[in-house]
């Protein structure tokens, strides 16, 4: 994408003091949740279905109520534009995904959208005219529950990966994203990417327990954590569990837990932002009376900077070349993804800070440990992102939940945000 012009931001001093209309936003959230409703109170509205349909349909006919101009792109991504005093200025531009996991809850990703159209309708309520245009966007299969990648759409418009791979893309009945794009009729004109950006912000749900442990409102998003998944694989010998003494066994399990352990050691040492996870082991022969001969585990290291988890690579492998040594067995260490950790931009970090402070809210630095669109914003246009809390720090779950008055606090920090980089006429 161009470099692009975008407007001076305002002072936050001279912004106008005005506020959303919570209620407006709960009811409007509680009626996409409508779409796609299960059982135990959470939503199934998987991307390109039918009922995916009808929550575009249903967004984008609030947007044309609030005069909004539409434009679609080729992989889905819908855009609402507010025009501002100088349109010949790329929008300021929030926005999130309406796409649900499977067992999906009200909140993830549907508050950042439904936050920035209840932003554009404050703006008309107060008759507010902004310098630069204000635009929210919806992005096609952000959670890859049915397609992958995950982050279609927005990885699309960055140019991530091209729109003929993501097209290809199947689901498990063999069914492509550009057919079902065409079965529910959002494939759209505009070339991906070719649509400017001044700035993005997003609103989410933290999708943890941080904020609301701390008793905190608002959390200024200061990066995405850099992500390494890789298969470590740890190779001894079977033997009969009975026949064979303590100290003569080459037990795959017993190296393979110390292994795990340290991956949680290492992730203590390079705290505060330093994660380390096994969540999958398989064992080889995996019977109740034979001493593993293999087993083979994942490690997920995450940290604030993409040198932090350098530095936590390297401590796995030390340690596991060390292991080798004291137990002769064969320990293999193999990346298989590999994902940059995601600062974001200065101005906007400090924008959404100032609209906290302004504001009232409560609000501390916190990162997110989980992917969003905002990743793949943030190597277009100054990007920043707004976490509340939600309840137990619960997600991707039907009991996801967070409370009226916070989702109220996330709109107004991110309507005086985007005031403040939009510019306010008069």
């Amino acid at each position: 994408m161009d470099t692009v012009i975008t407007a001076k931001p305002a002072s936050a001093a001279v912004l106008p003091d005005v506020r959303v209309n919570g209620d407006r936003l709960w009811q409007s959230l509680m009626e996409l949740a409508k779409i796609g409703a299960t059982p135990k109170g959470g939503v199934c509205r998987l991307t390109l279905t039918d009922l995916d349909r009808q929550g575009r349909d249903l967004v984008i006919g609030w947007a044309k109520e609030a005069g909004l101009s539409v434009t679609i792109d080729k992989i889905g991504n819908v855009f609402m534009r507010r025009a501002g005093k100088n349109n010949t200025l790329p929008p300021i531009m929030t926005g999130s995904h309406i796409d649900t996991q499977p067992t999906g809850g009200k909140f993830d990703g549907n508050f950042g959208v439904l936050a920035g159209l209840e932003v554009i309708r404050t703006l008309n309520d107060y008759d507010i005219e902004t310098e630069a245009p204000v635009e929210l966007a919806f992005w096609t299969n952000e959670e890859g529950s049915r397609f992958v990648p995950v982050m279609m759409g927005s990885g699309v418009f960055a140019n991530i990966f091209s729109l003929e791979h993501a097209y290809a893309a199947t689901d498990i009945e063999g069914k492509t994203v550009k057919d079902e794009l065409e079965k529910i009729g959002y494939i759209g004109t505009e070339n991906p990417g070719e649509h400017p950006i001044g700035a993005y912000f997003e609103s989410h749900i933290e999708q943890g327990p941080i904020l609301e442990d701390e008793g905190i409102t608002i959390g200024v998003v200061q990066a995405v954590l850099g992500i390494r998944w890789y298969d470590c694989v740890v190779t001894g010998m079977e033997a009969h569990a009975g026949p064979t003494p303590m100290a003569l066994r080459k037990d795959a399990m017993q190296v393979a837990a110390k292994v795990m352990q340290e991956v949680v050691a290492i992730a203590h040492r390079f705290g505060p932002h330093g994660r380390g996870t096994v969540g999958m082991v398989q064992v080889f022969p995996n019977s109740r009376n034979v001493i593993p001969g293999q087993v083979k585990f994942s490690i997920d290291f995450r940290n604030m900077t993409d040198a932090l988890v350098d530095e936590m690579d390297a401590a796995i492998r030390d340690f596991a070349k060390q292991t080798e040594a004291e137990t002769g067995l064969s320990i293999a260490i193999k990346l298989v993804s590999d994902y940059p950790a995601v600062p974001f931009h200065p101005d906007c970090k400090d924008a959404v800070r100032r609209a906290a402070d302004k504001l009232g809210y409560s609000n501390m630095d916190i990162v997110s440990g989980a992917g969003h669109d905002a990743v793949y914003m943030a190597g277009l246009a100054p990007t920043g992102m707004i976490f509340i809390p939600c309840k137990d720090g619960i997600s991707h779950n039907e009991i996801e939940d967070t409370q009226p008055e916070q989702v109220t606090a996330g709109a107004n920090v991110l309507l005086h945000a985007m005031l403040e980089r939009a510019g306010v006429v008069g």
